[in-house]
């Protein structure tokens, strides 16, 4: 028993700290907000004004016949409810203004650190997660600002409005409605808990959907070609039927938290107006003060149905403002240099490297020792996972050594601030990332937009890419779809050459740059590719150990380490692991050249 009371208090003091935390991002509209609080306030003091004017109505209207409060009755009426109209108006306008500025600025928030967080981060969670926390979960955080807020202030108002009005006609009476205050504390409680639970495994689940809703667009052909429109299926109805599940616990404890309320609420209801009925029979009350305090009774239900209900509002935004605050509060990438540099000369030097990417797992690299010079072109090549993407991802600092240390120009690169280092570098891969965006755009990506057309066109001609921009009817302007679908992969590739080259950075890395093109566009990549790496310390990954042969060096990497360093011709003649990968090679393009003809 005890642990669970501890439970408990954790949970509520984390709930106190997230609402907190949360109010805090209100604060720079606390303007706007008050205009609201007030406008909130204004609409409550109206509620007990209606059941009061009901007495002077029935007694001095119907009872004494007064004249004087029959005219002035139904203009007091309309004077009321304009009043609450225009109140109510500008509250619901400043609120809302209030909320959508909140999520606004929280999605803004969690995008920035987004941008910022280390690669391991994306390599342990799905996108569809990411996509579901910044996309909906974000959304729900207005339940527990700005809205839970305007109904606390509004009917807490309205409540004591109403709880004053009863107490002024008869105290007894309404001292028995405050009995039932606890029980219905212990009501809302209980079901606040779990509406908590219920909320986060419904935002868990929505990251599921997303995820599986993700992986079949983007996997669309290869579902079609082998057949796995089944599956995938069986794997989104499943992760529905879930969020399906969760939906229906929350409406379970939803559905019940009100009307166990209501009941109680009644009950104090039935017995006061028992008593109130005795009471009227022996001309101890008046008919308006009888039919003002049974209306003023009933308009407490409404505020007190609200107030309960407002917990589920309460626990779905708390519940998504523990994963809106869990992104924020995640460390970006460390960059821990101070060091600047302008145009590195491109040596770099890898001294007794190694990296270990999670404990308990195995090295991805051993002991890894390697200098390269200055406008040298380094290929890395050996079997999958012998460690050679490891080797140039540390180069950028997408991941950090365990030990070792490695120089750029003779500095430790964990000294370099990271976006000096990065300026020095350029990537091309095998997958390219192109952006829904024109191809200019996506040539004079990131720091380079502001470059010139002429400086756009320049890089495109030195990719061999502007042979074929010239063809499409709005050349540079022209759109390439997501993720470049509109454009060939040898396209795609002359257009990540061209945005290297007018990066113009002195490290380049090609990560199998051309292992899924044609003979024909590679023909035309590796020709980008040799303008590419003019001047520039080079290091290439490539399986095609063709692409490679003019390489200055090439190293062999074996299990994370270095097996073999030479050129071409030494290692042939060494006769070891490149020798064999060599023939292997060659006698498979043999066979594949001889089943042609």
């Amino acid at each position: 028993m005890r642990s669970g009371r501890l439970d408990v208090t954790k949970t509520e003091l984390n709930s106190k700290a997230l609402y907190f935390r949360l109010l805090s991002y209100i604060l720079p509209y606390w303007r706007i907000f008050a205009i609201s609080v007030v406008s909130t306030i204004a609409v409550a003091a109206t509620e007990p004004a209606l059941p009061a004017l009901l007495k002077p109505l029935l007694d001095g209207s119907f009872v004494q016949r007064d004249q004087t409060m029959i005219k002035l009755i139904p203009l007091a009426l309309v004077g009321l409810f304009l009043l609450r109209g225009i109140f109510t108006f500008i509250s619901n306008y400043t609120i809302n203004w209030v909320s959508t500025k909140l999520v606004m600025d929280l999605r803004n928030l969690m995008f920035d650190r987004l941008v910022t967080l280390p690669t391991p981060f994306y390599d342990n969670i799905s996108s569809g997660t990411v996509i579901a926390n910044v996309a909906y979960n974000v959304t729900q955080v207005t339940s527990a600002g700005a809205n839970v807020i305007t109904v606390l202030v509004r009917d807490s108002f309205t409540i004591l409005g109403l709880l004053g009005w009863l107490l002024y006609l008869n105290w007894k009476l309404t001292l028995i409605a405050l009995v039932m205050i606890p029980m219905i504390a212990i009501i809302v409680r209980y079901f606040s808990l779990r509406l908590r639970n219920m909320s986060r495994g419904a935002q868990s689940t929505m990251g599921d959907i997303t995820h599986a809703l993700e992986e079949t667009l983007d996997g669309h052909k290869v579902v079609k070609i082998f057949g796995g429109q089944e599956y995938e299926k069986e794997r989104f109805h499943d992760a529905t039927n879930r969020m399906r599940n969760f939906n229906m616990k929350e409406t379970v404890a939803s559905g019940l938290n009100v009307p166990l309320v209501q009941l109680l609420a009644a009950i104090a209801l039935a017995v006061i107006v028992y008593i109130a009925t005795l009471e009227s029979q022996g001309n101890q009350v008046s008919v308006g003060s009888f039919v003002s305090f049974i209306t003023a009774m009933l308009m407490l239900l409404a505020p007190i149905k609200r107030l309960t209900g407002v917990s589920e509002s309460l626990q779905k935004g708390l519940a998504s403002a523990e994963v809106v605050f869990e992104m924020l509060d995640r460390t970006p990438e460390p960059d821990r240099g101070t060091v600047e540099i302008q145009h590195a000369k491109g040596e770099l030097e890898f001294r007794d490297v190694t990296l270990q990417y999670d404990e308990g797992s195995g090295h991805a690299l051993e002991g890894v020792s390697l200098k390269i010079h200055p406008g040298e072109t380094i290929a890395l090549v050996g079997q999958s996972g012998g460690g050679k993407t490891s080797l140039v991802n540390l180069i950028p600092r997408f991941y950090h050594p365990s030990n070792g240390q490695i120089l750029l120009d003779g500095q430790n690169i964990e000294d370099i601030r990271l976006n000096s280092l990065r300026d020095n570098i350029a990537l091309v891969s095998q997958d390219v990332v192109l952006f829904n965006d024109s191809i200019a755009a996506n040539i004079a990506y990131g720091r380079s937009r502001y470059a010139s057309e002429e400086a756009i066109i320049a890089a495109a001609e030195a990719a061999h890419a502007m042979e074929f921009i010239r063809e499409m009817p709005q050349g540079l302007q022209t759109l390439v779809g997501e993720n470049g679908v509109k454009l060939s992969g040898g396209q795609r590739q002359r257009i990540a050459i061209a945005r290297a080259i007018l990066k113009n950075a002195p490290i380049l890395i090609l990560d199998e740059a051309t292992s899924a093109l044609d003979t024909h566009s590679e023909r035309h990549v590796q020709a980008a590719l040799e303008n590419l790496m003019q001047n520039r310390t080079t290091i290439v990954i490539a399986h095609r150990l063709s692409t490679i042969e003019k390489a200055d060096r090439i190293v062999v990497m074996r299990k994370g380490e270095i097996s073999e360093i030479g050129n071409h011709r030494e290692l042939l003649e060494l006769d070891g692991i490149y020798a064999q990968l060599h023939r292997l090679q060659f006698a498979q393009q043999t066979e594949m050249s001889a089943r042609n003809h």
